[in-house]
C-alpha cells in the first residue's frame, strides 16, 4: 500500500510539473470547461436569485391571502363570453363562510379613468374601489394619515388613500394629507399615504389610489359592481379546504352551475403563484443547464485531444521514465492526474467567472437584488468536471502506459 501511495504522489508531482511547464497550453486546454462551467453557474445563480427575490416579495404580500377571480375557459373566450364576479357575489359570502378572519372586495376593471391632477401636475394611475376591510386583508398600512373607514364607504365620501409614487409624481410638497386631487374632474381629499412597497416583477406597487367603493359606485353607476375581485384572509387555525368548499358551494349556486359545469371562478394565492414560478424557473434552469452542459462535454473532448497530443510529444520522455524504472501504473497515474487537475482547474475558474458574470447581470436586471449559487450547483459542476477529467483522461493515460520503452526512446 505504501508503494501505491508513493507512486500516486510521484505521479502527481510529475503531472503538476508537466502542467506548469506548458502553462499556456494547459490554460487553452481547459477553456471549454471554463466557459461551460461559467455558463452553468451564471444561469443557475440568476434563476435562483430571481426565485429568491420573487418569493420574498410574494411573502411580503402575504402568503395566506387568497383572491377569488372570475375564470373563463378557452372555448367561451373564443365565443366572446367572459365570466365575472359581482359585488352581490361578495355580499353573499360576507358573514356566511366559517373560518375567515376578514373578507374584502376590489374593482377588477373600473371605467372611471386614471387621470390624476394636482395643480398643473398630472399623472396616470390605477384606481381601486374597496372597503375598510381591505386594509386588514392585504395588510396595507399608512405612512401618514389613515386608511378608509366604514363610514367613508357608507356616506360615499370623496376621500383617497394614495401610494407614495402618486405623491412623488404630482410633486406634492409638505404633508399631502388634507390636499385635494382631481380624478377625472372629480375632487377627492387625500386622507392617507401608504407605506412604500417597492416593485414586484418590475411593476411599481406604490402607483395607485384607493377610494371608497360606494363613492365610485355613485359616480360611475352600477357597472362598477359587475366585475370585482374578492379577497379573504383565513384564520390561522382554519381549514383552507373547508373554506374553499364553502365558497365554491355558495358561488356555484348563485351562478346556477350544474354538477357537470366547471367553476367560473378560481382561487389565486401567493403560495400558488410561488409554486408556479418555482416550477417555471426549475424547468428553465434544467433546460439551460442541459444545453450549456453540452459545452462541458466538448471541453472534455478538448482535454482528451490535447492529452493525446501531449502523449505523442512526450514519447521520448515517457521512454526515458520507463528506462529508469517507471512502471506502466506510474505513467498512467501521471497522465490521469494531469487530465484531472486540468479539468478541476477549469471548473474552479469557471465557478469564479460564472459568479462574476451573474453578479454583473444582477445589477442590470430590475428587481434582482442578489444572485445565489446553491451548494448543489457547485458540487455538481466540480463533480462533473472531475468525471470529465477521469473519463477523457483515461484514453491518453492508457496510451502512454502501453508505450514500449525501446520504441519510445527511438521516437523522433
Amino acid at each position: 500500500m505504501y508503494k501505491n501511495l508513493l507512486a500516486v504522489y510521484e505521479g502527481s508531482m510529475a503531472a503538476f510539473h508537466a502542467i506548469r511547464a506548458h502553462a499556456m497550453r494547459s490554460t487553452l486546454t481547459t477553456l471549454g470547461i471554463i466557459i461551460g462551467v461559467a455558463a452553468v453557474i451564471a444561469v443557475v445563480a440568476i434563476m435562483q436569485g430571481l426565485t429568491h427575490s420573487i418569493t420574498k416579495q410574494l411573502d411580503d404580500l402575504g402568503s395566506d391571502v387568497v383572491t377569488i377571480t372570475a375564470h373563463t375557459n378557452r372555448e367561451d373566450m373564443l365565443l366572446g363570453f367572459e365570466n365575472t364576479l359581482s359585488y352581490h357575489d361578495f355580499e353573499s359570502l360576507k358573514g356566511k363562510v366559517d373560518g375567515l378572519e376578514d373578507i374584502s372586495v376590489s374593482m377588477k376593471a373600473f371605467s372611471f379613468g386614471a387621470n390624476v391632477h394636482y395643480g398643473r401636475n398630472v399623472t396616470q394611475t390605477q384606481i381601486i374601489g374597496t372597503d375598510s376591510a381591505y386594509q386588514r386583508v392585504i395588510r396595507i398600512f399608512p405612512e401618514a394619515g389613515r386608511f378608509l373607514s366604514e363610514s367613508d364607504d357608507l356616506r360615499r365620501r370623496r376621500v383617497a388613500f394614495v401610494g407614495a409614487t402618486i405623491v412623488k409624481e404630482l410633486n406634492i410638497e409638505g404633508n399631502p394629507v388634507g390636499e385635494f386631487i382631481s380624478l377625472n374632474g372629480e375632487w377627492f381629499r387625500i386622507i392617507g399615504i401608504a407605506e412604500k412597497q417597492g416593485t414586484l416583477f418590475g411593476f411599481d406597487q406604490d402607483n395607485y389610489i384607493i377610494a371608497p367603493f360606494g363613492t365610485l359606485k355613485s359616480l360611475s353607476g352600477e357597472q362598477v359592481t359587475r366585475n370585482v375581485d374578492i379577497m379573504y384572509r383565513p384564520k390561522p387555525d382554519a381549514d383552507e379546504d373547508s373554506i374553499r368548499q364553502q365558497i365554491s358551494q355558495i358561488l356555484r349556486k348563485r351562478h346556477n352551475l350544474t354538477e357537470s359545469d366547471q367553476d367560473d371562478f378560481e382561487f389565486v394565492s401567493a403560495e400558488r403563484t410561488k409554486s408556479q414560478f418555482n416550477a417555471i424557473t426549475t424547468s428553465v434552469t434544467l433546460v439551460a443547464g442541459g444545453v450549456v452542459g453540452i459545452s462541458l462535454l466538448v471541453g472534455g473532448i478538448g482535454v482528451m485531444n490535447i492529452m493525446l497530443v501531449s502523449v505523442t510529444e512526450r514519447t521520448r520522455e515517457i521512454g526515458t521514465q520507463k528506462a529508469l524504472g517507471a512502471t506502466p501504473g506510474f505513467i498512467m497515474t501521471q497522465f490521469l492526474i494531469e487530465a484531472l487537475v486540468l479539468s478541476l482547474f477549469g471548473g474552479i475558474l469557471g465557478l469564479v467567472l460564472g459568479y462574476g458574470v451573474a453578479a454583473m447581470l444582477a445589477m442590470m436586471i430590475p428587481g434582482l437584488s442578489d444572485t445565489l449559487v446553491p451548494a448543489w450547483a457547485i458540487l455538481l459542476s466540480l463533480g462533473f468536471t472531475t468525471a470529465i477529467g477521469v473519463l477523457f483522461g483515461l484514453a491518453p493515460a492508457m496510451k502512454a502506459a502501453k508505450l514500449n520503452p525501446i520504441d519510445a526512446l527511438r521516437y523522433e
